[in-house]
């Protein structure tokens, strides 16, 4: 998957991908780079406001992590984590309003017929809704990755009792891939509240003390859908949907490293025999 490229960078510079916009954001490029990144903005209106939004999109995740981060370790810790703040949700719910507002506005024009303006709106709420269950997927990661004490609930030498118990509450048959030969090893797993439902959260962890979250969820159940990128802060996501789940895997680490193991979780779930 090749990043977009934007448009031409003004002066010799290369040409201006999304993925430049993204670590233009995350204070990760050189600082010609970054120069020229902020030239391209100040000449390229709809740039400077997604980098903007982009902005006011980590500031908002610093903000509402930071009470979990500050909080003492309680003594006896409850079986189940609290759901995570609802704001996503709504600000998701505000992205299908506005890109159903556009189509409508193209079907006044005569630009859609009725059968295209239902196509569209139907696209516009799968993407916000894949987007809200990777949001999800990056908090549970920011919020249990970083947990010294206890970041699973049921740890990896109790493995088909934590897969078994996770397939009884999500209504079908979960799995947790095998991802030794990549690098990682199983910690564990939790069960999480979703949007709509429960959820599951397999943890994994590299000899160096990476740790990478597989946040898998019925909530996206559908037809598949190509890899998708997302970030939150320094919380990297690759979500798609299979089948029955869609799934994000999260982690702080650089996007080529988060693409091979996504893609070597989805050969072996797609792999895997149907439950």
């Amino acid at each position: 998957m090749n990043d977009k490229t934007l448009h031409a960078a003004p002066g010799p510079g290369a040409p201006v991908t999304e993925a430049d916009l993204h670590a233009y954001v995350d204070r990760q490029l050189p600082d010609e780079r970054a120069a020229e990144i902020a030239a391209f903005l100040e000449q390229h209106s709809e740039a400077r406001q997604r980098v903007l939004a982009w902005r006011e999109q980590n500031r908002r995740l610093r903000e509402w992590l930071a009470p979990v981060a500050d909080e003492p370790l309680p003594l006896c810790l409850p079986l189940a984590p609290p759901a995570v703040p609802r704001r996503w949700p709504a600000l998701a719910a505000a992205l299908v309003l506005a890109l159903c507002s556009a189509v409508a506005a193209w079907f006044v024009r005569g630009a859609l017929d009725g059968r295209q303006l239902a196509a569209s709106v139907h696209a516009a709420r799968v993407a916000a809704g894949d987007a809200a269950f990777a949001h999800r997927a990056a908090i549970a990661h920011a919020v249990y990755a970083a947990d010294a004490r206890r970041p699973v609930e049921i740890g990896a030498d109790q493995e088909q009792a934590l897969v078994t118990w996770l397939t009884k509450r999500l209504g079908a048959p979960v799995r947790a891939p095998a991802l030794a030969s990549a690098g990682y090893t199983l910690v564990g797993g939790r069960l999480l509240p979703g949007g709509q439902g429960p959820v599951a959260q397999f943890m994994y962890a590299s000899p160096e003390g990476r740790r990478l979250t597989l946040y898998v969820t019925r909530e996206a159940a559908g037809d598949k859908t190509a890899f998708q990128f997302a970030q939150e802060g320094p919380v990297r996501v690759f979500y798609w949907v299979d089948g029955r789940f869609g799934y994000a895997l999260s982690g702080e680490v650089d996007r080529g490293e988060l693409m091979r193991i996504s893609t070597e979780v989805y050969r072996q779930l797609d792999a895997a025999p149907a439950g």
